[in-house]
Formats: structure tokens, C-alpha cells, sequence
């Protein structure tokens, strides 16, 4: 269950995040979370300003959502379907696994680019440490505000997670940020060090990926063919139309069908395309080393063995840290948190009780 919390990030834009209660242990995996309804009658985890959203319908049974382009900013650098069996993740040494940590703990969330706090849920439903446990939907995603202005900017993704974790009390607290989302969380761990007691970044590149890659995405979204008649059609065109799909992945589908609102035209996704694209111009151009060198709390990099990011630039990354650790998850992609939940807390938990125990 997750509990709907109104908040005010940068310059004013109202944001929404949602602090966690940990439902029964023996839950399903990979169940949709449970659909409180929020203060005006939408759904929690998908309440758009108009339309009906993707989780007002009934999901596609035993489908994990995945994420899209995001995935594999570049085209040729894709990842695969399946994935590969390796042993168990490999992991620097890290802090002893305590029973449990303080009950207030902060722990905070911030998912990629067109993702939303809800992606967290299944993570979520395997961490048993105790922590306060809140997911931020971004600005620009979710059920946040999406200010036709902006702005879209590195300072303001920033920005807003500081004031997230101010107004609800939650520092010094524990950044977990997943591609886009951790960029912003190491970022505010260097600028605001008062602010961050831990880190965890997950699958994130700290090199740039290139105007080759911006340009890609742009032609990318130019290529929807939004509005969708049904959600039966956006599972069928991401999943299996979509030219970037090799081989078809219902997978996919599944994941954009979770961030479509139905409209009187028919279903549009919950985010702008065009901010989305604006959002990605300020931090693909250029390399971040220099910021993540100046985050002096302990960090864990956690990657899946099909993701993004790379073994040689992960571990350097944690070389490149003061405090660097490093996890590998069997079998993952990018969206390691949500298609592989136990095994990323697994690889997450101890190092969160680790950090967060006195």
C-alpha cells in the first residue's frame, strides 16, 4: 500500500509522492499495487489531470513491465531479451546486515526518465529493514505537475528532491535512484552532503551518451502513432511494431500501457514527449564524473548484467567514489528493481541496514 503525500518542489510545481506500508510478505511478486483512491476519485499510482489511465483497466496477467527506449538510450546498444545465467550477483565488501533499522529512516525513490513512482512497488514489497520508504513522482511524470513552461532542467530535478526530502523530514535520508532518477540523487549527495546519508545508483552512465543518442530518441517518439484506439494497440505496437523492438516483447508493452491515460481521442501516455525530450538534453551531451566524485557518502552501484550500464564503466565508477560499492544482478536489464525485485534487494538491503543502523 502506499499513501498519497502532496509536496512543493522548485519554483513552486506541485509534486506528488507516496510513502510506503509494507503489505504481506507473501504477496504476488510482481502484483499491480493495491489502487487507493486518491482525493478526487482517480487511482493512486497513475491519476493524471484528465483521462483514465492504463491501471483503471485490467492488466495483462503475468506481465512485467518493462521500460522502453530508456532501456538502451542508444539503438545499437539495445538489451536483449532473456539475458544470460551467471552466478550469484558480485558485490564489494559492505556493511554488515543489521535485523532491522530505525523506524525512521528515510529512504527515497526516484524513478528514470517516463517511469513513475509505482514502478518501485515490487522492490519495495521485498525490503523488510523498517525504513520510511517514499517514491517521488517526478516532475513532468506521474500524477506531478507537468508545468507546459518547465523547466526541465538538471538544477531542477535537483531542486525538487531536495525540497521532497525537507518538507517530509526525511533526511539525512537514503537516495535510491534508477537511470535518470540517479543522476539526480547523486547530484543533490555532492551539492547538498547535509542532506544524504547513502546512495544507490542504479544503472546509470556517468559518460555521455551523445547527440547521436538525443537525436535518436526524437525521431523515436515522432514515430508513436498517439493517440492509441485501445490498449490492446499500445501493447501491440511497443511490444511488437515499435521499430526499435528486435524480436517481440509483450514486456514492453506492458510498460507503456502503464504510463497511457485515456483521452475522448483515445490513449496518450501521462507525460509530454516533448519535456521528456527536454529533460534528457541537459544530461546526455555531457559526462558526469566530476559530480560523482564529490559524493563522499557511501554508495552502492548496482547494475544488471544486461543493462545499460557496463561492467568496466560501473566499476569504475565505484572507483571514481570515495565510498564506492558495487552489485551485479544475474539476468537483468534496466529495469533490474522491477523485473528482478528479490534479487535487487537482495543486493540493496544490507547495504541499506548497513548504512542506516547506528
Amino acid at each position: 500500500m502506499a499513501r498519497r503525500l502532496d509536496v512543493t518542489g522548485a519554483d513552486g510545481v506541485r509534486l506528488t509522492a507516496w510513502e510506503h506500508t509494507i503489505p504481506d510478505r507473501e504477496a504476488p511478486d510482481h502484483a499491480a499495487p493495491a489502487g487507493r483512491t486518491a482525493p478526487s476519485g482517480r487511482t493512486a499510482w497513475g491519476d493524471t489531470p484528465s483521462g483514465r489511465t492504463a491501471r483503471d483497466r485490467t492488466a495483462v496477467p503475468g506481465i512485467v513491465p518493462q521500460p522502453g527506449p530508456e532501456t538502451a538510450a542508444r539503438p545499437e546498444t539495445a538489451a536483449r531479451p532473456g539475458g544470460r545465467s551467471v552466478p550469484r550477483p558480485v558485490r564489494a565488501p559492505q556493511p554488515p546486515r543489521s535485523p532491522q533499522a530505525p523506524p525512521d529512516s528515510g529512504v527515497l525513490l526516484l524513478h528514470g526518465l517516463m517511469g513513475h513512482a509505482g514502478h518501485w512497488a515490487p522492490a519495495v514489497r521485498h525490503l523488510t529493514g523498517g525504513h520510511r520508504i517514499v517514491a517521488l513522482d517526478q516532475r513532468g511524470h506521474g500524477a506531478s505537475e507537468k508545468p507546459a513552461a518547465g523547466p526541465f532542467t538538471r538544477e531542477a530535478y535537483v531542486a525538487d528532491a531536495a525540497a521532497v526530502v525537507e518538507q517530509l523530514g526525511l533526511g539525512p535520508v537514503t537516495l535510491v535512484g534508477h537511470s535518470m532518477g540517479a543522476l539526480t540523487a547523486w547530484q543533490l549527495a555532492a551539492e547538498r552532503p547535509d542532506l544524504v546519508r547513502a546512495l544507490v545508483i542504479c544503472d546509470m552512465r556517468a559518460s555521455a551518451l551523445g547527440a547521436a543518442s538525443q537525436r535518436a530518441w526524437q525521431d523515436w517518439f515522432r514515430g508513436w502513432p498517439a493517440p492509441f484506439p485501445s490498449l490492446e494497440a499500445v501493447h501491440r505496437w511497443f511490444g511488437d511494431e515499435d521499430p526499435w523492438v528486435e524480436t517481440p516483447n509483450p514486456a514492453r508493452g506492458a510498460f507503456f500501457a502503464e504510463v497511457m491515460a485515456e483521452h475522448p481521442d483515445g490513449w496518450r501516455p501521462v507525460f509530454d514527449p516533448e519535456q521528456m525530450l527536454t529533460s534528457r538534453e541537459t544530461w546526455v551531451h555531457d559526462a558526469h564524473w566530476d559530480s560523482l566524485a564529490q559524493v563522499r557518502c557511501p554508495t552502492l552501484v548496482v547494475r544488471g548484467l544486461d543493462g545499460e550500464l557496463g561492467r568496466a564503466e560501473a566499476q569504475e565508477m565505484v572507483r571514481v567514489l570515495p565510498h564506492g560499492a558495487y552489485a551485479e544482478i544475474p539476468d537483468a536489464g534496466h529495469l533490474l528493481h522491477y523485473t528482478h525485485p528479490e534479487a535487487w534487494s537482495e543486493a540493496v538491503e544490507p547495504f541499506l541496514n548497513g548504512v542506516l543502523t547506528p
